[in-house]
Protein backbone atom coordinates (compact mmCIF):
# COMPACT_ATOMS: atom_id res chain seq x y z
CA UNK A 1 0.00 0.00 0.00
CA UNK A 2 1.08 3.60 -0.44
CA UNK A 3 1.49 6.15 2.32
CA UNK A 4 -0.80 9.15 2.21
CA UNK A 5 0.02 12.38 3.91
CA UNK A 6 -2.17 15.40 4.45
CA UNK A 7 -1.68 18.68 6.20
CA UNK A 8 -2.77 19.16 9.79
CA UNK A 9 -6.45 19.87 10.32
CA UNK A 10 -8.22 21.59 13.15
CA UNK A 11 -9.01 19.34 16.08
CA UNK A 12 -12.53 18.06 16.47
CA UNK A 13 -14.25 17.71 19.83
CA UNK A 14 -15.71 14.30 19.08
CA UNK A 15 -14.27 10.93 18.13
CA UNK A 16 -12.29 9.66 21.11
CA UNK A 17 -9.80 6.97 21.97
CA UNK A 18 -11.09 6.04 25.43
CA UNK A 19 -8.40 4.93 27.84
CA UNK A 20 -8.98 3.31 31.23
CA UNK A 21 -10.86 5.94 33.21
CA UNK A 22 -12.29 7.48 30.02
CA UNK A 23 -9.23 9.55 29.14
CA UNK A 24 -9.69 10.57 25.52
CA UNK A 25 -8.06 12.11 22.51
CA UNK A 26 -9.67 13.27 19.21
CA UNK A 27 -10.43 10.83 16.43
CA UNK A 28 -7.45 9.67 14.46
CA UNK A 29 -8.77 8.23 11.24
CA UNK A 30 -8.06 7.97 7.56
CA UNK A 31 -5.63 5.70 5.88
CA UNK A 32 -2.37 5.25 4.09
CA UNK A 33 -0.49 2.02 4.06
CA UNK A 34 2.84 1.31 5.67
CA UNK A 35 2.90 -2.25 4.35
CA UNK A 36 5.13 -1.43 1.41
CA UNK A 37 7.32 -4.45 1.97
CA UNK A 38 4.36 -6.87 1.94
CA UNK A 39 2.62 -8.53 -1.00
CA UNK A 40 2.00 -6.54 -4.18
CA UNK A 41 -1.02 -4.26 -4.25
CA UNK A 42 -3.79 -4.56 -6.83
CA UNK A 43 -5.51 -1.23 -7.38
CA UNK A 44 -9.16 -0.66 -8.16
CA UNK A 45 -9.98 -0.66 -11.84
CA UNK A 46 -10.30 2.66 -13.60
CA UNK A 47 -9.29 6.11 -12.44
CA UNK A 48 -10.75 6.85 -9.05
CA UNK A 49 -10.33 10.27 -7.49
CA UNK A 50 -11.21 11.29 -3.97
CA UNK A 51 -14.54 13.12 -4.16
CA UNK A 52 -15.28 16.07 -1.88
CA UNK A 53 -16.93 15.10 1.40
CA UNK A 54 -19.55 17.18 3.18
CA UNK A 55 -17.89 18.56 6.35
CA UNK A 56 -21.15 18.01 8.23
CA UNK A 57 -20.97 14.29 7.39
CA UNK A 58 -17.36 14.14 8.60
CA UNK A 59 -18.31 15.84 11.88
CA UNK A 60 -21.30 13.50 12.31
CA UNK A 61 -19.07 10.49 11.69
CA UNK A 62 -16.56 11.70 14.29
CA UNK A 63 -19.37 11.97 16.86
CA UNK A 64 -20.75 8.57 15.82
CA UNK A 65 -17.30 7.01 16.22
CA UNK A 66 -17.04 8.37 19.74
CA UNK A 67 -20.47 6.93 20.61
CA UNK A 68 -19.37 3.59 19.14
CA UNK A 69 -16.27 3.80 21.31
CA UNK A 70 -18.35 4.26 24.45
CA UNK A 71 -20.33 1.15 23.51
CA UNK A 72 -17.13 -0.83 23.00
CA UNK A 73 -15.62 0.34 26.26
CA UNK A 74 -18.73 -0.50 28.26
CA UNK A 75 -18.99 -3.92 26.61
CA UNK A 76 -15.35 -4.81 27.19
CA UNK A 77 -15.30 -3.37 30.71
CA UNK A 78 -18.31 -5.45 31.68
CA UNK A 79 -16.38 -8.59 30.71
CA UNK A 80 -13.13 -7.36 32.27
CA UNK A 81 -14.54 -7.09 35.83
CA UNK A 82 -13.38 -3.49 36.23
CA UNK A 83 -9.84 -4.02 34.93
CA UNK A 84 -7.95 -1.42 32.90
CA UNK A 85 -9.26 -1.31 29.35
CA UNK A 86 -8.14 0.55 26.24
CA UNK A 87 -9.90 0.47 22.88
CA UNK A 88 -9.43 2.20 19.54
CA UNK A 89 -12.90 3.22 18.35
CA UNK A 90 -11.56 4.74 15.15
CA UNK A 91 -9.59 1.60 14.37
CA UNK A 92 -12.56 -0.73 14.53
CA UNK A 93 -14.96 1.82 13.00
CA UNK A 94 -12.61 2.13 10.04
CA UNK A 95 -12.36 -1.65 9.59
CA UNK A 96 -16.15 -1.99 9.70
CA UNK A 97 -16.48 1.10 7.51
CA UNK A 98 -14.31 -0.63 4.91
CA UNK A 99 -16.65 -3.63 5.10
CA UNK A 100 -19.96 -1.77 5.18
CA UNK A 101 -20.11 -0.83 1.45
CA UNK A 102 -20.10 -4.55 0.62
CA UNK A 103 -22.97 -5.39 2.97
CA UNK A 104 -26.63 -5.53 2.03
CA UNK A 105 -30.00 -5.89 3.76
CA UNK A 106 -30.07 -6.63 7.48
CA UNK A 107 -26.29 -7.12 7.47
CA UNK A 108 -25.75 -3.50 6.42
CA UNK A 109 -28.53 -2.15 8.65
CA UNK A 110 -27.16 -3.77 11.80
CA UNK A 111 -23.59 -2.66 11.10
CA UNK A 112 -24.75 0.92 10.46
CA UNK A 113 -26.79 0.97 13.66
CA UNK A 114 -23.85 -0.28 15.74
CA UNK A 115 -21.67 2.41 14.15
CA UNK A 116 -24.29 5.06 15.01
CA UNK A 117 -24.51 6.23 11.41
CA UNK A 118 -27.43 6.98 9.15
CA UNK A 119 -25.22 7.71 6.17
CA UNK A 120 -25.26 5.69 2.99
CA UNK A 121 -22.45 3.06 3.23
CA UNK A 122 -20.37 4.78 0.56
CA UNK A 123 -20.87 8.17 2.21
CA UNK A 124 -19.87 6.68 5.56
CA UNK A 125 -16.70 5.20 4.07
CA UNK A 126 -15.83 8.55 2.51
CA UNK A 127 -16.48 10.36 5.80
CA UNK A 128 -14.32 7.89 7.78
CA UNK A 129 -11.58 8.31 5.22
CA UNK A 130 -11.75 12.10 5.59
CA UNK A 131 -11.36 12.18 9.36
CA UNK A 132 -8.08 13.62 10.56
CA UNK A 133 -5.32 14.14 11.39
CA UNK A 134 -3.82 11.25 9.48
CA UNK A 135 -0.07 11.49 9.71
CA UNK A 136 2.63 13.40 11.53
CA UNK A 137 6.38 12.88 11.72
CA UNK A 138 8.39 15.09 14.01
CA UNK A 139 10.38 15.38 17.18
CA UNK A 140 7.30 16.16 19.26
CA UNK A 141 4.55 14.04 17.68
CA UNK A 142 4.70 10.90 15.55
CA UNK A 143 1.43 9.59 14.16
CA UNK A 144 1.08 6.81 11.63
CA UNK A 145 -2.04 5.13 10.34
CA UNK A 146 -2.45 2.29 7.86
CA UNK A 147 -5.55 0.52 6.59
CA UNK A 148 -5.20 -2.58 4.45
CA UNK A 149 -7.33 -5.16 2.70
CA UNK A 150 -5.91 -8.66 2.27
CA UNK A 151 -7.79 -10.86 -0.19
CA UNK A 152 -7.62 -14.48 -1.27
CA UNK A 153 -5.81 -14.84 -4.58
CA UNK A 154 -8.37 -15.09 -7.36
CA UNK A 155 -11.30 -13.80 -5.29
CA UNK A 156 -13.44 -11.71 -7.64
CA UNK A 157 -14.19 -8.58 -5.65
CA UNK A 158 -16.97 -6.33 -6.89
CA UNK A 159 -15.47 -3.47 -8.97
CA UNK A 160 -17.82 -0.91 -7.42
CA UNK A 161 -16.70 -2.01 -3.96
CA UNK A 162 -13.04 -1.62 -4.95
CA UNK A 163 -13.75 1.83 -6.35
CA UNK A 164 -15.34 2.86 -3.05
CA UNK A 165 -12.27 1.71 -1.12
CA UNK A 166 -10.00 3.57 -3.53
CA UNK A 167 -12.07 6.77 -3.29
CA UNK A 168 -12.47 6.66 0.49
CA UNK A 169 -9.13 5.25 1.64
CA UNK A 170 -6.78 5.27 -1.35
CA UNK A 171 -7.07 1.52 -0.83
CA UNK A 172 -5.91 -1.35 -2.99
CA UNK A 173 -5.77 -5.07 -2.30
CA UNK A 174 -2.96 -7.31 -1.03
CA UNK A 175 -3.42 -10.77 -2.64
CA UNK A 176 -2.49 -13.61 -0.28
CA UNK A 177 -3.32 -17.32 -0.19
CA UNK A 178 -5.46 -18.03 2.86
CA UNK A 179 -6.81 -21.25 1.35
CA UNK A 180 -3.53 -23.07 0.76
CA UNK A 181 -1.29 -21.38 3.33
CA UNK A 182 -3.35 -19.85 6.15
CA UNK A 183 -0.37 -19.81 8.52
CA UNK A 184 1.76 -17.94 6.00
CA UNK A 185 -1.02 -15.50 5.19
CA UNK A 186 -1.65 -14.86 8.89
CA UNK A 187 2.05 -14.18 9.43
CA UNK A 188 2.06 -11.73 6.52
CA UNK A 189 -0.94 -9.80 7.86
CA UNK A 190 0.30 -9.80 11.45
CA UNK A 191 3.80 -8.73 10.44
CA UNK A 192 2.43 -5.74 8.52
CA UNK A 193 0.43 -4.62 11.57
CA UNK A 194 3.43 -5.15 13.85
CA UNK A 195 5.65 -3.09 11.59
CA UNK A 196 3.07 -0.30 11.30
CA UNK A 197 2.82 -0.06 15.10
CA UNK A 198 6.56 -0.01 15.74
CA UNK A 199 6.44 -3.53 17.15
CA UNK A 200 3.84 -2.66 19.80
CA UNK A 201 1.04 -4.84 18.38
CA UNK A 202 2.10 -8.43 17.76
CA UNK A 203 0.02 -11.38 16.49
CA UNK A 204 -3.21 -9.43 15.94
CA UNK A 205 -4.89 -12.53 14.50
CA UNK A 206 -4.53 -15.84 16.31
CA UNK A 207 -4.22 -19.22 14.53
CA UNK A 208 -7.96 -19.91 14.84
CA UNK A 209 -8.87 -16.46 13.53
CA UNK A 210 -7.17 -16.84 10.14
CA UNK A 211 -7.88 -20.25 8.61
CA UNK A 212 -8.16 -21.93 5.25
CA UNK A 213 -11.74 -20.64 5.06
CA UNK A 214 -10.68 -16.99 5.34
CA UNK A 215 -11.17 -15.03 2.15
CA UNK A 216 -10.57 -11.45 3.29
CA UNK A 217 -8.86 -9.71 6.18
CA UNK A 218 -9.34 -6.00 6.85
CA UNK A 219 -6.82 -4.33 9.14
CA UNK A 220 -6.22 -0.94 10.71
CA UNK A 221 -2.96 -0.10 12.48
CA UNK A 222 -2.41 3.05 14.54
CA UNK A 223 0.77 4.29 16.21
CA UNK A 224 1.11 7.48 18.25
CA UNK A 225 4.07 8.89 20.16
CA UNK A 226 3.44 12.38 21.49
CA UNK A 227 5.13 14.64 24.02
CA UNK A 228 3.13 16.78 26.41
CA UNK A 229 2.96 20.48 25.60
CA UNK A 230 3.71 20.91 29.30
CA UNK A 231 5.66 17.93 30.56
CA UNK A 232 5.75 16.61 34.12
CA UNK A 233 9.06 16.97 35.92
CA UNK A 234 10.50 13.61 36.90
CA UNK A 235 11.63 14.92 40.27
CA UNK A 236 8.00 15.68 41.20
CA UNK A 237 6.92 12.07 40.71
CA UNK A 238 6.30 10.24 43.98
CA UNK A 239 4.31 7.34 45.38
CA UNK A 240 0.82 8.49 46.30
CA UNK A 241 -2.29 6.56 47.37
CA UNK A 242 -4.74 5.46 44.69
CA UNK A 243 -8.25 4.41 45.72
CA UNK A 244 -9.20 1.27 43.81
CA UNK A 245 -12.82 0.18 43.27
CA UNK A 246 -12.35 -2.75 45.67
CA UNK A 247 -11.58 -0.36 48.52
CA UNK A 248 -7.82 -0.98 48.67
CA UNK A 249 -5.43 1.99 48.55
CA UNK A 250 -2.02 1.04 47.16
CA UNK A 251 0.78 3.57 46.70
CA UNK A 252 1.37 4.18 42.99
CA UNK A 253 3.94 6.22 41.07
CA UNK A 254 2.17 9.55 40.53
CA UNK A 255 3.23 12.60 38.51
CA UNK A 256 2.33 16.15 39.45
CA UNK A 257 2.42 19.69 38.12
CA UNK A 258 0.65 23.02 38.47
CA UNK A 259 -0.31 25.02 35.43
CA UNK A 260 -2.95 26.36 33.13
CA UNK A 261 -5.21 23.70 31.60
CA UNK A 262 -8.72 23.50 30.21
CA UNK A 263 -10.83 22.23 33.07
CA UNK A 264 -14.48 21.54 33.95
CA UNK A 265 -16.41 20.06 36.83
CA UNK A 266 -20.01 19.26 37.58
CA UNK A 267 -22.47 17.12 39.45
CA UNK A 268 -26.06 16.01 39.26
CA UNK A 269 -27.29 17.19 35.89
CA UNK A 270 -25.20 15.24 33.42
CA UNK A 271 -24.94 11.73 34.80
CA UNK A 272 -26.03 12.24 38.40
CA UNK A 273 -22.51 11.83 39.80
CA UNK A 274 -19.88 14.51 40.63
CA UNK A 275 -16.98 14.65 38.22
CA UNK A 276 -13.93 16.67 37.21
CA UNK A 277 -12.33 16.86 33.77
CA UNK A 278 -9.07 18.26 32.44
CA UNK A 279 -7.46 18.41 29.01
CA UNK A 280 -3.73 17.79 28.60
CA UNK A 281 -2.53 19.06 25.21
CA UNK A 282 0.30 17.41 23.35
CA UNK A 283 3.03 19.42 21.67
CA UNK A 284 1.89 21.09 18.48
CA UNK A 285 -1.64 21.68 19.72
CA UNK A 286 -3.34 19.21 17.37
CA UNK A 287 -3.88 16.39 19.86
CA UNK A 288 -4.76 16.18 23.54
CA UNK A 289 -5.69 13.69 26.24
CA UNK A 290 -8.87 14.43 28.19
CA UNK A 291 -9.22 12.95 31.68
CA UNK A 292 -12.68 12.58 33.22
CA UNK A 293 -12.57 11.68 36.89
CA UNK A 294 -15.77 10.79 38.78
CA UNK A 295 -15.87 11.39 42.54
CA UNK A 296 -14.62 8.65 44.83
CA UNK A 297 -17.07 5.75 44.83
CA UNK A 298 -19.00 7.00 41.82
CA UNK A 299 -17.02 5.51 38.94
CA UNK A 300 -19.30 2.56 38.18
CA UNK A 301 -22.51 4.59 38.23
CA UNK A 302 -20.89 7.39 36.23
CA UNK A 303 -19.54 5.21 33.44
CA UNK A 304 -22.78 3.21 33.24
CA UNK A 305 -24.81 6.39 32.75
CA UNK A 306 -22.45 8.19 30.39
CA UNK A 307 -23.55 8.54 26.77
CA UNK A 308 -22.30 10.54 23.80
CA UNK A 309 -24.43 13.70 24.28
CA UNK A 310 -23.35 13.84 27.92
CA UNK A 311 -19.72 13.35 26.94
CA UNK A 312 -20.05 16.18 24.42
CA UNK A 313 -21.40 18.49 27.13
CA UNK A 314 -18.56 17.62 29.50
CA UNK A 315 -15.87 18.30 26.91
CA UNK A 316 -17.71 21.35 25.62
CA UNK A 317 -17.57 22.87 29.10
CA UNK A 318 -13.78 22.84 29.40
CA UNK A 319 -12.38 26.29 30.20
CA UNK A 320 -8.91 27.57 30.98
CA UNK A 321 -8.09 27.34 34.70
CA UNK A 322 -5.07 27.04 36.97
CA UNK A 323 -4.95 23.38 37.97
CA UNK A 324 -2.97 21.54 40.65
CA UNK A 325 -2.79 18.22 38.85
CA UNK A 326 -1.61 14.76 39.83
CA UNK A 327 -1.77 11.79 37.47
CA UNK A 328 -0.57 8.20 37.94
CA UNK A 329 1.83 6.83 35.41
CA UNK A 330 0.24 3.90 33.60
CA UNK A 331 1.11 1.33 30.98
CA UNK A 332 -1.15 -1.57 30.01
CA UNK A 333 -2.47 -3.58 27.09
CA UNK A 334 -5.89 -4.81 26.09
CA UNK A 335 -6.56 -7.66 23.69
CA UNK A 336 -9.98 -8.92 22.86
CA UNK A 337 -12.29 -10.90 20.65
CA UNK A 338 -14.89 -8.27 19.77
CA UNK A 339 -17.47 -10.63 18.30
CA UNK A 340 -19.42 -10.94 21.60
CA UNK A 341 -19.44 -7.15 22.03
CA UNK A 342 -20.65 -6.59 18.47
CA UNK A 343 -23.37 -9.19 18.94
CA UNK A 344 -24.48 -7.36 22.10
CA UNK A 345 -24.73 -4.19 19.97
CA UNK A 346 -27.10 -5.95 17.57
CA UNK A 347 -24.64 -7.06 14.87
CA UNK A 348 -25.88 -10.59 14.24
CA UNK A 349 -26.81 -11.02 10.60
CA UNK A 350 -23.19 -10.43 9.52
CA UNK A 351 -22.28 -13.63 11.38
CA UNK A 352 -25.44 -15.74 11.19
CA UNK A 353 -27.32 -14.75 8.01
CA UNK A 354 -24.79 -12.64 6.11
CA UNK A 355 -25.34 -10.70 2.91
CA UNK A 356 -22.06 -9.38 1.55
CA UNK A 357 -23.13 -9.61 -2.09
CA UNK A 358 -21.92 -6.05 -2.64
CA UNK A 359 -18.40 -7.28 -1.90
CA UNK A 360 -18.23 -10.45 -3.98
CA UNK A 361 -20.52 -13.10 -5.40
CA UNK A 362 -19.01 -15.72 -3.10
CA UNK A 363 -21.02 -16.62 0.00
CA UNK A 364 -19.14 -14.75 2.73
CA UNK A 365 -19.65 -14.13 6.44
CA UNK A 366 -17.99 -12.00 9.10
CA UNK A 367 -15.78 -14.31 11.13
CA UNK A 368 -13.16 -12.99 13.56
CA UNK A 369 -13.24 -9.39 14.79
CA UNK A 370 -10.22 -8.55 16.95
CA UNK A 371 -8.38 -5.64 18.46
CA UNK A 372 -5.19 -5.23 20.44
CA UNK A 373 -4.25 -1.90 21.98
CA UNK A 374 -1.56 -0.56 24.27
CA UNK A 375 -1.04 2.78 26.01
CA UNK A 376 1.87 4.14 28.06
CA UNK A 377 1.68 7.49 29.87
CA UNK A 378 4.64 9.00 31.73
CA UNK A 379 6.25 12.35 32.50
CA UNK A 380 7.23 12.97 28.88
CA UNK A 381 4.02 12.09 27.08
CA UNK A 382 2.17 9.16 25.58
CA UNK A 383 2.96 6.18 23.39
CA UNK A 384 -0.08 4.28 22.17
CA UNK A 385 -0.77 1.76 19.45
CA UNK A 386 -3.69 -0.31 18.28
CA UNK A 387 -4.36 -2.98 15.71
CA UNK A 388 -7.89 -3.79 14.59
CA UNK A 389 -8.93 -6.56 12.26
CA UNK A 390 -11.85 -8.40 10.73
CA UNK A 391 -11.67 -11.77 9.02
CA UNK A 392 -14.21 -12.60 6.30
CA UNK A 393 -14.75 -16.31 5.74
CA UNK A 394 -16.27 -18.40 2.99
CA UNK A 395 -19.49 -20.20 3.81
CA UNK A 396 -19.89 -23.76 2.70
CA UNK A 397 -22.20 -24.38 -0.21
CA UNK A 398 -25.76 -25.24 0.84
CA UNK A 399 -25.82 -28.87 1.90
CA UNK A 400 -27.76 -31.29 -0.24
CA UNK A 401 -30.89 -32.60 1.48
CA UNK A 402 -30.21 -35.64 3.60
CA UNK A 403 -31.31 -38.91 2.02
CA UNK A 404 -34.50 -40.17 3.61
CA UNK A 405 -35.87 -43.68 3.61
CA UNK A 406 -39.47 -44.67 2.99
CA UNK A 407 -40.26 -48.37 2.77
CA UNK A 408 -43.94 -48.80 2.03
CA UNK A 409 -44.32 -51.97 4.07
CA UNK A 410 -47.54 -51.14 5.90
CA UNK A 411 -51.07 -49.98 5.10
CA UNK A 412 -51.24 -46.63 3.31
CA UNK A 413 -53.54 -44.07 1.77
CA UNK A 414 -53.37 -42.89 -1.82
CA UNK A 415 -54.96 -40.20 -3.93
CA UNK A 416 -54.94 -39.23 -7.56
CA UNK A 417 -55.21 -35.50 -8.07
CA UNK A 418 -54.27 -32.45 -10.09
CA UNK A 419 -51.07 -31.15 -8.49
CA UNK A 420 -52.06 -27.60 -9.47
CA UNK A 421 -54.69 -27.60 -6.75
CA UNK A 422 -57.60 -29.57 -8.12
CA UNK A 423 -59.67 -31.86 -5.93
CA UNK A 424 -58.54 -35.52 -5.76
CA UNK A 425 -59.85 -37.59 -8.62
CA UNK A 426 -59.41 -40.75 -6.60
CA UNK A 427 -58.75 -41.32 -2.93
CA UNK A 428 -58.27 -44.70 -1.29
CA UNK A 429 -56.32 -46.85 1.08
CA UNK A 430 -54.35 -50.05 0.77
CA UNK A 431 -54.22 -52.44 3.65
CA UNK A 432 -53.39 -55.61 1.71
CA UNK A 433 -51.63 -55.19 -1.62
CA UNK A 434 -52.41 -58.82 -2.60
CA UNK A 435 -56.14 -58.58 -2.10
CA UNK A 436 -58.26 -58.34 -5.25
Amino acid sequence: MTKRSTGQRSRRPAGLLLVGVLAAWPALAGCGSTAADGPPVVRASGTVSRPPVDPAQVAATATATSAFGLDLLKGLSADAAGRNTVVSPTGLATVLGMLLPGARGATAQELAKALHTGLDPRQYALAVGALGPKKADGDQVTLRRSDDLWAQQGLALDPEYLDTLAAAFDEGVHPVDFAKDPAGARKTVNTAVEKATEGRIKDLFGPKQITGDTRLALTDALYLKAKWASGFKHENTADRPFHKPDGSTPAVSTMSQKGGFRYAEGSGGIVGEPWQAVELPYAGGNLAMDLIVPAQGGFTAFTKGLDQPQLDRILGGLEQRNVDLTLPRFHFDTAGDLVPVLRSLGVRAAFDAPDFTGLAKDRLALGAVVQKATVEVDEDGTVAAAGSGAGIVALAAPAAPDTVQLHVDRPFLFLIRDPAGGAPLFLGQVTDPQAK
